[in-house]
């Protein structure tokens, strides 16, 4: 099995804040959640492409993907069931030898992020073509998106309780301004990310895929995403999205394993239908709303902001003045903080950095919450949880596992470097 930190299929590129790695292993995610536009999908050779099951994923030798059921073509034309192989260029397909190699012989279909050269035919034993699907410009997010939500994923997932060891033997002033440092960067990126996605759909259905994703919470993004393609606010707006047959359509692609019930896809299929409904001009609320947000320096005290700005009573009112109260607690929270505010920074140029940072931490994971009381940075009196400490706690984090990261992706290119010329010297 490949070890996603030394996974050798990995493109290099540079981001918003510096360069970011985009391994070939995020695009079998990609593949297997189906976070990408599926009505949009269509194949090199004109064909339309329907994906009725991604097959099922396989970690060892072999096709990435086995027993995947797709339709080449128009309704009603023949499923096929084969096997699926993903790569990050097309190229790497004849780079790896997999026409010479039998395990290779059932693959139906080739998935590749970038376009490859016009000419380019992907082809199997004895000279078949296999049909190739482009991904890069189906995606729902860039690809920066897609590799920071997966540093924070895999983050999520390790045992890390000793991860701020390294910040509490420090001043309580410099963790301070540290993780406000850490916390600027996030901000930028957030609002960085909000203006691609303004630029790419327009305000209104900006905020309609913010919403939905966001509501999606970490397990369900993807088919929330798919979902606010297919129906654009107006479609609900007008009626004609019922949130069951949305639910029912997508059955496949749910997790609810170990979902709460309050974050069930069903009942947040319904909470929006029953925000648009009360609140069908959302996105133009939150618009004009941007004017009476108060301007907040971030290295304010939070409990002193907070008490100053009245932002609990502020927190109800935007509520109900957004969505009716449809939504509300931590989600709401979520919802201002990873949706509303940065892309209102984009939207009006209006300044809520400070905001941002001293909201309220939303659906704050353990994890977090605890290193931040490690570290003494939070007391619960003197400086309450906030998104932005949390943030930058976060930031860190995420900066601390790509140092570590750094010198075994250096010494693999040296290694490959190393194979490479013995290749040519011995050939």
């Amino acid at each position: 099995m490949r070890d996603e930190r030394t996974d050798p299929v990995v493109a290099e590129m540079q981001g918003l804040e510096g360069a970011f790695s985009f391994p070939e292993r995020l695009l079998q995610k990609v593949w297997l959640r189906g976070d990408f536009s599926r009505a949009a999908a269509g194949l090199r050779d004109g064909r339309r492409l329907r994906v009725l099951y991604p097959g099922k994923w396989n970690p060892l030798g072999g096709p990435d993907f086995t027993g995947a059921r797709l339709r080449l073509g128009e309704v009603g034309e023949g499923e096929v069931t084969g096997d699926v192989e993903v790569h990050l260029h097309a190229g790497d397909w004849d780079a790896h030898r997999h026409a010479q190699d039998p395990a290779y012989e059932g693959v139906v279909l080739h998935v590749v992020l970038f376009p490859p050269e016009a000419a380019h035919v992907t082809r199997g034993a004895g000279g078949r073509e296999i049909p190739v699907l482009v991904l890069l410009p189906l995606l729902h997010h860039s690809l920066e998106e897609l590799a920071a939500d997966e540093a924070v994923e895999k983050l999520a997932d390790r045992a890390w309780s000793r991860l701020p060891d390294e910040l509490g033997a420090r001043p309580a002033g410099e963790i301070a301004g540290l993780l406000r440092r850490q916390a600027e960067v996030r901000w930028r990126q957030k609002v960085g990310f909000a203006r691609r996605r303004v630029e790419r759909l327009g305000w209104e259905a900006a905020c309609h895929h913010a919403a939905l994703e966001i509501l999606g919470y970490r397990f369900n993004r993807a088919p929330m995403l798919r979902l606010a393609g297919e129906y654009p606010l107006a479609e609900w707006v007008a009626g004609r999205v019922n949130p069951d047959t949305l639910y029912e359509g997508e059955r496949a692609s749910w997790s609810v394993q170990g979902v709460r019930p309050a974050n069930q896809p069903r009942t947040r299929l319904r909470q929006y239908a029953g925000w648009v409904q009360a609140r069908p001009d959302w996105p133009e609320c939150a618009r004009a709303l941007a004017r009476a947000l108060p301007a907040i320096a971030p290295a304010e005290e939070t409990r002193v902001v907070r008490r100053r700005h009245r932002l609990t009573e502020r927190r109800e009112q935007l509520a109900e003045s957004l969505c009716a109260q449809a939504v509300g607690g931590p989600r709401f929270d979520n919802l201002m903080c990873d949706g509303v505010l940065p892309l209102l920074a984009v939207e009006t140029g209006c300044e809520v950095e400070g905001l941002w940072h001293h909201w309220f931490p939303g659906d704050l994971p353990p994890m977090l919450n605890a290193g931040l009381r490690q570290v003494g940075v939070v007391d619960g009196r003197r400086q309450p949880a906030c998104h932005g400490i949390a943030q930058g706690l976060l930031g860190w984090l995420l900066e601390r596992e790509a140092q570590q990261v750094a010198p075994i992706r250096t010494e693999r290119a040296r290694r490959r470097m190393e194979a490479g010329a013995n290749l040519k010297r011995f050939p």
